[in-house]
């Protein structure tokens, strides 16, 4: 049988001395090997296991169940937020309400980038939505995320630099591996009738697309939220509003 890699995840009642080696020698004895392990904001641990035996994973939750000091929590295969929460130690928040939103603050800036690069290397069509206000990293994170994933990103509208509104794209540039960077706002607000038929070419292409301020996309074009596969929210500080207030079509030429 295939190798596998499973995810587990417990709770510690009781930090007593040996414990995680007594683990270890239980995994060992069941030929499970750990490919990571780390402690996750101190309130769990986390492992990365790998076996080509299923009947062992299941045997081994069986058997720590009945172990007093701990409490299993997860035991399934890995999602991409479980290998980055042992990684990095730390889990990235989402909201339970719909299931598609992440947030993530400054302080977590090389934890978003790993999170986009990952993202950025799957194949095919996704559409990633990015709010955040102004200044606060966005197309910066965006950048970092296409060089983790070894990806060429394209600048469809930005006002990184200056105000930009492509109206086309060389045939390099329209390369469906590359990361497709888009301003929510300026590429409905300040865009002309080339640059939406140059955006409506992009949407249809099998790529990645970083939409940032994906509600004033959504509010003013034809697009809804269930065309993205996933929102990611940055803010400055945890309690900080995500606004649109000041966004004006006066305020436009500003970093956004």
């Amino acid at each position: 049988m295939e190798k596998k890699q499973w995810y587990m995840e417990y709770k510690i009642h009781k930090n007593r001395p040996g414990l995680l080696g007594d683990l270890a020698s239980l995994l060992g004895m069941l030929e499970v090997n750990i490919i990571t392990i780390n402690g996750v904001e101190d309130r769990t641990r986390g492992l990365l296991l790998q076996t080509d035996d299923d009947e062992k994973i299941e045997l081994l939750g069986k058997m720590l169940a009945k172990v007093e000091n701990i409490s299993i929590i997860t035991l399934r295969p890995p999602r991409l937020t479980d290998i980055l929460a042992i990684r990095h130690g730390t889990y990235i928040e989402r909201d339970s309400s719909d299931g598609k939103t992440f947030r993530f603050t400054r302080s977590d800036l090389g934890l978003l980038v790993d999170f986009l690069g990952e993202l950025f290397k799957a194949e095919g069509n996704q559409v990633i939505g990015l709010r955040g206000m102004p200044r606060v990293g966005k197309t910066e994170s965006i950048i970092a995320g296409s060089v983790c994933a070894n990806k060429r990103w394209t600048f469809v509208s930005s006002t990184l630099l200056r105000q930009t509104v492509r109206s086309q794209l060389s045939e390099d540039e329209m390369n469906p591996n590359n990361v497709f960077i888009i301003d929510g706002i300026v590429s409905t607000i300040r865009s002309n009738e080339k640059h939406h038929q140059l955006l409506q070419e992009l949407m249809a292409m099998p790529s990645t697309k970083v939409i940032e301020h994906p509600d004033i996309f959504v509010r003013e074009s034809e697009f809804d939220y269930d065309d993205f596969d996933c929102i990611i929210e940055l803010r400055n500080t945890p309690d900080e509003e995500i606004t649109y207030e000041n966004f004006t079509t006066a305020g436009l030429d500003g970093d956004f």
